[in-house]
């Protein structure tokens, strides 16, 4: 290459916040992140229309079922990772998920039983998209040291972004040629693209020293329920437990009240899974233009604690709002704000937070907390939801008793960006692998 192409090269590097050696690999889990995201966005608008026809009285027990299979998928998964390499473990997981999409298109093909067929692929999907997502950034956890993660995902994020920016208008193309079931085709080639990236990003890690850990790549060992027991022993981990938890109950009744009111308003499936497209472009177009001109900044000059702050910022005023001016208009906005603020600035922000723990702990308890509380949170928002309006309160009613929620969330969330601070200064190669149980 000639001294102007370095030149180039450098320069774009920088504005990335990447370093040279690191373009290689940040490319790669840019491409990674960006077929997984895509292969998933192209079934979320199939996912939000299922949700309606399957019935939204139902709504309640298809996010027990979805806790329930989580529930059972975690110690499975603990019990892969202890036994497997990281880069079989993620072979097996992608293996796995393709497989059932094809199964899903044989089924919908086939217009047996479409309620329960529904119901089904609303469940899968909502175990599909936490765990593939945790453990994508599980592996990016262990391939990237803190000081990288604060500086290249964001940029990674972006990629994802890009993917969820392409799936809908893939959804929307392919409707108008092929029936839905096409769309599990479709969504399965973009994970078997991400085979590939893991095979590069697997190559390159293999080559690095990163914390001086030779054994990144091989099995775990320990118990299937490591996970549960790692979390339940860490103030910290218990901490995210907690953030993640706030962030899962706002979330629930945001997509509650809004689903109602969407099927108040629209009668025909087809004009509401269009109008769940649009939501999902805007959003998505909203969060690639901030991961890629504000993330990085914002996260450099405030440190983590501004992007994991953003969240319960935006939601007390957006609580405030539904508690004043209970409109769809306003649920909407306020639904697209909160989605991009997760997905550009608190996503990122909380992997980083995984950067200072063991490797056991970034892949059996990360999974655990991503997937069995994240889930449980929806499950159990759903029935005390449901509990709430049976005993007459209203959403204006439930958006105040939220407000005051919004400062405990604001205090965790600085908590946890000092703590991660505290122990990125302070772990050495001889801490990294031994877990933490304080905070």
């Amino acid at each position: 290459m000639g001294e102007l192409g370095q030149t180039v090269l450098i320069r774009w590097a920088e504005s990335l916040g990447a370093k040279r050696e690191e373009l290689v690999p940040l490319a790669w889990a840019f491409v990674y992140f960006f077929c997984l995201l895509c292969g998933y966005s192209i079934l979320r608008p199939v996912r939000d229309e299922m949700a309606i026809e399957g019935g939204l009285k139902h709504l309640p027990w298809m996010m027990t079922a979805t806790f329930l299979t989580m529930l059972a998928a975690t110690p499975l998964f603990g019990w892969l990772s202890a036994r497997c390499s990281r880069y079989r473990l993620l072979l097996t997981v992608y293996a796995f998920f393709i497989t059932n999409l094809l199964g899903f298109y044989v089924l919908m093909a086939s217009h047996l039983h479409p309620e329960w067929v529904a119901r089904g692929f609303f469940v899968w999907l909502s175990v599909f998209n936490l765990f593939i997502v945790s453990v994508f950034w599980s592996f990016m956890a262990d391939l990237f040291t803190p000081e990288q993660g604060a500086r290249l995902f964001g940029v990674i994020a972006a990629g994802g972004s890009s993917g969820a920016l392409l799936g809908p208008l893939i959804t929307t193309g392919l409707t108008f040629v092929f029936p839905i079931s096409a769309l599990m085709v479709a969504s399965s080639l973009f994970l078997g693209a991400c085979i590939g990236c893991v095979y590069r990003l697997e190559r390159w890690g293999r080559t690095q020293t990163l914390h001086h850990q030779p054994q990144q790549g091989e099995p775990l060992h320990g118990s299937f329920l490591a996970g549960v027991r790692l979390t339940f022993s860490s103030l910290y981990l218990l901490g995210i437990c907690g953030y993640l938890a706030i962030l899962t109950m706002t979330a629930t009744f945001l997509y509650f009240e809004q689903t109602r009111l969407v099927s108040e308003y629209l009668d025909q499936p087809e004009d509401r899974t269009r109008l769940f497209s649009t939501l999902d472009f805007t959003t998505n177009l909203l969060t690639w233009l901030t991961q890629i001109f504000i993330t990085r900044r914002l996260v450099s000059r405030f440190g983590l604690v501004a992007g994991l702050l953003f969240l319960p910022a935006i939601s007390l005023v957006g609580f405030l709002g539904i508690a004043l001016w209970p409109s769809l208009a306003v649920y909407v906005v306020f639904s697209v704000l909160r989605r991009v603020g997760e997905y550009a600035l608190s996503k990122p922000a909380r992997e980083v937070l995984f950067t200072v723990v063991s490797r056991e702990e970034k892949y059996k308890a990360k999974n655990f907390i991503d997937t069995a509380i994240s889930r449980g949170g929806d499950a159990s928002t759903a029935w005390l939801v449901t509990a709430v309006k049976a005993l007459g309160a209203t959403p204006i009613h439930m958006a105040w008793a939220l407000v005051p929620l919004m400062g405990v969330w604001a205090w965790l969330a600085t908590i946890l960006a000092r703590q991660e601070k505290r122990r990125s200064v302070s772990t050495s190669p001889s801490t990294t692998e031994s877990p933490r149980s304080t905070v």
